[in-house]
């Protein structure tokens, strides 16, 4: 007997965010541009009706009457998603986080009352944090994926869409294109054309094997989910990271040694965080600068190195040190660069560090300091205490100018009602 798995997918979540706090954005086109304010990374409903597409050029969208923007804030936006992760959890005996805005859920024992459980549920996610969800209930992910699209594109669904029986399923596959499901993008969905099968029923129905000698067996499990049979299980605890990476395109270009150390300090400094948010060390740390690709006139370099470290380690200084080496092996005069990074990879759980003869591992005081600093940067706003090496005036950060503030995480932030 297969069980009932939600989809809860916040609506046009990082719009959602941003209109929390600022009421004014309401009903109108409000768009999210990506670092630097390059392009569209996301639309509320009204910019989609205006024809504003995903990846759209800033330059060339905000002429459209009445498109209003708002630089990307990703630190609201990860604070506001663990709120309604938090809420998710009441609902459910097992969730899997599957992105930024998205969570599947398990919803067995609740068989004989889904639409009003899944209902209260909503209901709550808007009461306690303000951001506005659909729910898709299906016997697999996938099928639980069409459902919450069902349930945003056909309003008698009212947010809610259950697609438990086979009737309820293939309705809502008729009403879809190919590319409308979990997976299917530009190539495969060309493929898939040039073979006869043009729509997600087509695909459904199609012989197993012919599927498997054609597509493989990504494509495979996929045809069985539409069948109803699960194939891809929910994943409760989220896999370690096998590396994590910090980069960002700079606000202007970077002409001077000293700036580049500066920006690979700070690179190193984020993702140092991050390693401990997860409780591990890093064995192998990378470096990689680049110029502008889009002026091709210009000198071109790119360039990456990377080390084994002495020891896993998961202290910033340490980290910094190697990243500085790195930085000054990289460096090339008469270029304009435009992007860095920094990449933590080899990792391994801080439970598991194996002692070295020559290295000492982090200290008890290295690894006070560092707590220290974390929670510092949590209580009181990401940068707040950092190393000299990062600098101060950042002036090749990242280009912003339309950046709400940071309402739920900095005191100095919070919004302020007077009566």
């Amino acid at each position: 007997m297969t069980h009932p798995i939600a989809l809860v997918d916040c609506n046009n979540f990082y719009a959602s965010c941003e209109r929390l706090f600022q009421p004014k954005l309401q009903k109108v086109a409000l768009v999210v541009l990506s670092n630097n304010d390059g392009c569209v990374i996301a639309r509320s409903n009204e910019a989609k009706a205006l024809g504003v597409q995903m990846g759209e050029p800033w330059h060339l969208c905000k002429s459209k009457k009445g498109v209003i923007a708002r630089s990307s804030n990703y630190t609201l936006y990860g604070d506001l998603s663990a709120r309604v992760m938090t809420v998710l959890k009441t609902f459910t005996p097992n969730l899997e986080v599957y992105s930024i805005d998205e969570a599947f859920l398990s919803f067995e024992g609740f068989e004989k009352r889904l639409i009003s459980h899944a209902t209260a549920m909503r209901k709550e996610v808007v009461q306690w944090t303000g951001i506005p969800v659909s729910v898709g209930i299906a016997p697999t992910k996938t099928l639980a994926k069409v459902a919450n699209r069902t349930a945003k594109k056909n309003a008698k669904w009212d947010g809610v869409c259950s697609l438990m029986t086979g009737e309820d399923q293939t309705e809502a596959l008729k009403a879809l294109d190919l590319t409308d499901l979990w997976g299917i993008a530009g190539r495969l969905d060309r493929r898939l054309r040039a073979l006869g099968i043009e729509t997600p029923l087509a695909l459904r129905d199609a012989e197993s094997e012919f599927v498997r000698k054609h597509f493989g067996v990504v494509v495979e499990r996929m045809v069985l989910e539409l069948r109803g049979i699960p194939c891809h299980h929910l994943v409760e605890v989220n896999p370690a990271n096998k590396q994590i990476i910090a980069s960002r395109s700079f606000g202007r270009e970077v002409t001077t040694l000293t700036e580049l150390e500066e920006a690979v300090g700070s690179f190193t400094e984020r993702a140092a965080a991050k390693l401990r948010r997860q409780h591990l060390n890093a064995n192998r740390l990378g470096v990689f600068v680049t110029t502008n690709v889009f002026k091709p006139n210009d000198p071109q370099y790119n360039n990456a190195f990377s080390i084994n470290l002495p020891i896993a380690t998961a202290d910033t200084a340490r980290l910094l040190r190697a990243a500085m080496w790195l930085t000054h092996k990289l460096w090339r005069d008469g270029y304009r660069y435009k992007k860095a990074g920094v990449e933590l990879s080899d990792l391994t759980e801080t439970s598991s560090l194996q002692a070295d003869l020559w290295t000492a591992p982090d200290s008890t005081k290295s690894k006070t300091l560092m707590r220290t600093i974390d929670r510092l940067n949590l209580d009181h706003g990401r940068g707040t205490v950092s190393f000299a090496m990062s600098g101060t005036k950042q002036r090749w950060g990242l280009r912003a100018e339309k950046k709400s503030r940071h309402y739920t995480t900095d005191w100095e932030q919070l919004l302020e009602v007077r009566g």
